[in-house]
């Protein structure tokens, strides 16, 4: 396998090539911002400030300072500025005063607004006019949109994002503000809760409050919307669903109607302007009034998931994937009266959702990627790995074997990137076609920065690494200022706070939850058992507050021993139950002691199993038997699996000549999984919005938006040793 690597790494020496940063100089003029300034050369405020160490972000700049300008750190097509919504010190707006920022900051631009961006990624050969006659737009339309078109040519591989208007009536004095209110998000709710109960598009909710994250979809308890009013109504007492046609009968006054429908008088005189032309109501006037239904069941994720209409769908393709009749549909969402509308939130009530995928409350769609393949797309990639070039001489074999055996970083970036080059010629023979650049990074953040600069991030897909956590902060930093995501293949620090990182490594903490909750829905009347030293404290505790009636074994801990008492232990097994017995220790010694001692338990008359919410490094020293962990059925969570698909081992060993670790398998899945949904959507963020779980050779990925940070992996596996063999726990223990 040694040697294997090797001549992998001779096979892959890459040519590593620098260029110098270039700069210009600014005078700064009365009145100008930093943010003016970084728009016009379309640099980030970070770098300007970065270069100008004088500079204080929040003071005002001073006439005739002259600034150093870095050209080659261009800007994100979305410019950075401050909230236009929400004022400084958290003061409530006023309608009007919401909606005259809605008029300065869109409006102005242009009288109309968009109901969604669409992507599209430039090809060879594509001019401005093109684009925009093929999406009946004008020009000016794709560079009100895209700023980065008012400084530099359309180049192939740029992405653009192209507005998709509704049809509406020109409206010179802008929207009314009694059409809309300042709604304040209660408890539970969501972005889709909230668009489904005023009855709009999760779009025109982010048009209306552009503060709102593009890439997360959380709303925080008392954050302030603004909102469409609904006529007649205020949502915090009633809902209002459709409006219907009423015949005035005989002697029926305002005041009566008013309260027999609980609409007040002004509304029913705006929603019918004849009456007022008319002298009052009328015999035999039609009016048009809202139907009413009382709210019984709040709205929000305790009660309902979501599902949003796509374009071109149909009642019969929608009732069939959510498993749902027609008819219990329309209870539910009267709107669908009026037909079906792409955009359209629907709510489920969460007990019907069985069998559907639902991720932060939004029913998901069945998305098979191999079958969403765009080869129109051709992503652009960059590996940065610590293969240590800088470190290994190649003409000396056996110096450099033994770099590779006693340097992790080495062995994991040639694992990772060997299953990285298997998925790219998969990907491949699927028709896609995959710009790669690839880096030694040299585990160095001065290699990292060098790296950086020389790569032109606006047109970079996604970033593969690096594995050292300085390089990885510096790399999320500055590939968030152009909306680029970045892989973290390996474990690491959640201190990467930034919004653009994928943690593809499932947590401690997550994989601990799902083996309680596992082990919560198998547990009958077993005789639990836990086993924890002083240092996993928490974590009994944890275990406890699931299982209050488990029992505790003493841990000895003395300077240079540590083991259970045991003859505690044997008093506290069972002969008429199973023994299931947590081992929670980073400790290999007591783990091979405690080991042993369940082993020795157990018998023909006792039965003893084995569990663990962390199998961590100390389970896999070499004094712990493997025999005696499967012959106790030993069970844990876990990342990965090993690799169940016996083509890719055997096109590995085919290609490598050695089998492949688990390292070259997640390379695979990690790029594999990148492709295919660059493939289906250039934008990995919405891609992974829009796709469930993927599961691939031995690893599974379910991300989730944190509120603070980036996307988490939420997927786990539950393995269990059985008959010298690790196989993976379905429902059956």
């Amino acid at each position: 396998m040694r040697r294997t690597l090797l001549s992998f790494l001779v096979f892959m020496v890459l040519v590593f090539q620098g260029i110098a940063q270039e700069f210009t100089t600014h005078a700064v003029k009365q009145g100008e911002t930093l943010y003016g300034i970084a728009k016009k050369y379309r640099v980030t405020p970070f770098n300007i400030l970065k270069a100008n160490k004088e500079l204080k972000q929040d003071e005002p700049l001073r006439p005739n300072t002259i600034l150093v300008i870095p050209l080659d750190a261009k800007a994100a097509a979305i410019d950075v500025k401050p909230s236009e919504i929400t004022p400084q010190g958290g003061k409530k707006l006023s309608v009007e005063e919401a909606l005259e920022k809605i008029n300065d900051s869109v409006r102005k631009e242009d009288p109309r607004v968009p109901l969604r961006f669409e992507a599209h990624r430039v090809r060879k050969r594509e001019t401005l006019y093109g684009i925009a006659k093929r999406y009946d737009l004008g020009e000016d339309d794709l560079k009100r949109y895209n700023k980065q078109l008012y400084a530099s040519q359309l180049k192939k591989g740029m992405r653009l994002r192209i507005p998709v208007f509704g049809e509406t009536e020109d409206s010179p004095e802008g929207p009314d503000p009694q059409d809309f209110e300042i709604y304040t998000v209660k408890p539970k709710e969501t972005r889709w809760s909230i668009a489904h109960t005023y009855g709009i598009p999760i779009d025109s909710l982010l048009v209306l409050n552009p503060d709102l994250s593009a890439s997360n979809n959380y709303l925080q308890e008392g954050q302030q919307l603004l909102l469409p009013k609904i006529a007649g109504s205020s949502v915090d007492n009633q809902q209002i669903a459709l409006f219907m046609s009423y015949t005035v009968p005989p002697k029926k006054t305002l005041y009566s109607l008013s309260n027999e429908f609980g609409v007040p008088q002004e509304t029913i005189i705006r929603l019918n302007p004849e009456i007022v032309a008319q002298n009052g109501l009328k015999e035999g006037m039609v009016l048009r009034l809202p139907k009413k239904r009382a709210a019984d069941t709040p709205v929000n994720t305790e009660n309902f998931v979501f599902y949003e209409v796509k374009p071109k769908q149909t009642t019969y393709s929608l009732t069939r994937n959510l498993g749902i009749g027609y008819n219990e549909l329309l209870e539910l969402n009267p709107d669908l009266a009026n037909g079906l509308k792409a955009g359209m939130i629907l709510k489920i009530p969460r007990a019907d959702v069985a069998g559907l995928e639902v991720k932060n409350s939004l029913v998901l769609d069945k998305i098979n990627l191999l079958d969403s393949i765009n080869p129109e797309l051709k992503p652009r990639v960059v590996f940065m790995l610590p293969f240590r070039l800088d470190r290994i001489n190649l003409s000396d074999t056996e110096n450099a074997l033994k770099a590779i055996e006693n340097r992790n970083d080495i062995k994991y970036s040639l694992g990772l990137y060997s299953g990285a080059l298997m998925a790219l010629d998969s990907i491949a023979k699927l028709g896609v076609s995959v710009d790669v650049r690839t880096y030694d990074n040299e585990l160095s953040l001065s290699k990292t920065r060098d790296i950086l600069r020389r790569e032109r991030l606006g047109e970079v897909s996604a970033i593969f690494g690096p594995l050292d956590q300085p390089s990885l902060q510096e790399v999320a930093v500055k590939a968030a200022a152009y909306q680029v995501p970045v892989i973290a293949p390996v474990p690491v620090s959640a201190e990467v706070s930034l919004d653009n990182v994928f943690f593809s490594y499932t947590s401690d903490e997550i994989l601990r939850e799902r083996m309680l909750d596992f082990m919560q829905e198998k547990v009958t009347d077993q005789n639990i058992i836990v086993i924890a030293d002083l240092k996993n404290k928490a974590v009994k505790d944890s275990i406890l507050s699931r299982f209050p009636k488990a029992r505790v074994v003493k841990v000895k801990e003395e300077e240079k021993n540590i083991a259970i008492d045991y003859d505690h232990f044997t008093s506290l097994l069972s002969v008429d139950k199973e023994n299931w017995t947590f081992v929670e220790s980073d400790n290999f010694k007591l783990i091979s002691s405690v080991t042993s001692i369940l082993n020795s338990a157990k018998t023909d008359s006792t039965m003893v199993r084995m569990f663990s919410t962390n199998k961590n490094k100390a389970f896999d020293n070499d004094v712990i038997s493997g025999s005696h962990l499967s012959n106790l059925k030993f069970t844990y969570p876990s990342v990965y699996r090993e690799a169940g698909s016996a083509a890719f081992v055997r096109n590995y060993r085919v290609k490598y000549g050695s089998e492949p670790d688990r390292y070259a398998v997640r390379g695979f899945d990690l790029t594999f999984d990148m492709l295919l949904k660059l493939a289906y959507r250039p934008d990995l963020f919405e891609a992974s919005a829009q796709v469930g779980t993927t599961e691939y050779v031995g690893n599974k990925f379910s991300y989730s938006k944190d509120l603070l940070s980036g996307y988490f992996n939420q997927a786990t596996y539950i393995m269990m040793y059985d008959d010298m063999r690790i196989r993976e726990v379905n429902d059956e223990l």
